[in-house]
């Protein structure tokens, strides 16, 4: 089945319409310049019902990149946000990945979009392990790319947008052509950044460190690693970190919310540690599934109710807003 060809429902600029039909015009400015903001999202099927993990973090940063950019979205957050559930809800998902992107439309050609119009879409689908099931027990194998990350004067490392990606993709393309499952960047001056589509952090001698975010994107499930991390006794340390560093690690994982926590066991052909999934790791994974299934209450304040007229109270409990559940309203600012 392809992205495309599919039942269901996407949010496209304030409204629900058939999967099939939220399509674009081929001369959309974003389509040629690589301009576009998107997020991605899981929602987890906890012991409370169907949830987003981290909603109100990943629309802050969305807004965040567009900022950057100088992107208007014309939706407030709170639209943004009940949209997503809205989604969920349509498409009848207990457990899913959301997709959520703003980009300007096809009023216009040339490298400026200053005219263009601004549109949202949100699209939900099941999607599993990103990097498989197995290798959330067994880790990865990761090769280091010849590409470098994106210097921070080339690219703006803090937006989440399209054409960064391209990076991306040349990593993660040439780590799978030599047999690789992921690919791993180093910054312009060859220290450790990240993973292709992922933070990365390293386990020394039971510590926990992880590179200095200068050209990584400050990932959101990166920052809930290190609060689970502070749960367990840890303390997460930022340094430069060499690739040699890395091969000598006890322990090394990935963390996004398409790879969630998945172990890495070897790099450039080199065993990590015991070349399995380490002791912090699997206790990492443990306690972050804990939280986005709902059993560990302490970060409940990190689950956003997909059930229509929920709200999620200070100490974490769902409940149920007084009168009938309204239908998401468009809150678009200005024209299309």
């Amino acid at each position: 089945m392809s992205m495309a060809d599919r039942n269901g429902y996407i949010w496209y600029d304030g409204k629900l319409v058939p999967w099939r039909s939220a399509t674009t015009h081929v001369l959309t400015h974003s389509l040629h310049y690589g301009l576009a903001m998107f997020e991605g999202l899981r929602a987890y099927n906890t012991v409370d019902g169907t949830a987003v993990f981290r909603l109100k973090e990943h629309i802050d940063r969305l807004y965040n990149s567009a900022h950057i950019y100088m992107m208007k979205i014309p939706y407030s957050k709170q639209t943004i946000i009940e949209a997503h559930k809205e989604v969920v809800r349509a498409n009848k998902l207990a457990e899913c990945y959301l997709r959520p992107i703003a980009f300007y439309g096809s009023e216009k050609m040339g490298v400026s979009p200053k005219g263009a119009s601004v549109h949202v879409a949100i699209a939900a689908w099941p999607w599993g392990a990103y990097l498989g099931a197995e290798a959330l027990e067994k880790g990865i194998r990761v090769k280091t790319s010849s590409f470098a990350r994106h210097h921070v004067n080339v690219s703006m490392c803090r937006a989440k947008y399209s054409g960064t990606y391209a990076n991306s993709i040349l990593a993660s393309q040439e780590a799978l052509d030599h047999g690789y499952d992921e690919g791993l960047l180093l910054d312009v001056d060859g220290f450790v950044a990240e993973g292709a589509g992922e933070n990365l952090f390293l386990v020394k001698n039971g510590r926990i460190y992880e590179p200095e975010l200068t050209s990584a994107l400050m990932g959101i499930t990166r920052d809930s690693v290190i609060a689970l991390a502070a749960d367990l006794g840890y303390t997460v340390t930022p340094r430069r970190i060499t690739r040699d560093d890395l091969y000598i690690a006890d322990e090394a994982f990935f963390t996004g919310t398409a790879a969630e926590i998945t172990p890495i066991r070897e790099v450039d052909g080199r065993k990590i540690g015991a070349g399995r999934r380490g002791p912090v790791t699997r206790k990492l994974q443990k306690a972050f599934f804990e939280v986005v299934n709902g059993r560990d209450k302490r970060h409940s304040d990190w689950l956003a109710p997909v059930a229509a007229g929920k709200s999620r109270t200070a100490a974490g409990k769902s409940k149920t807003a007084a009168g009938k559940p309204k239908a998401v309203k468009s809150a678009r600012k200005g024209k299309r």
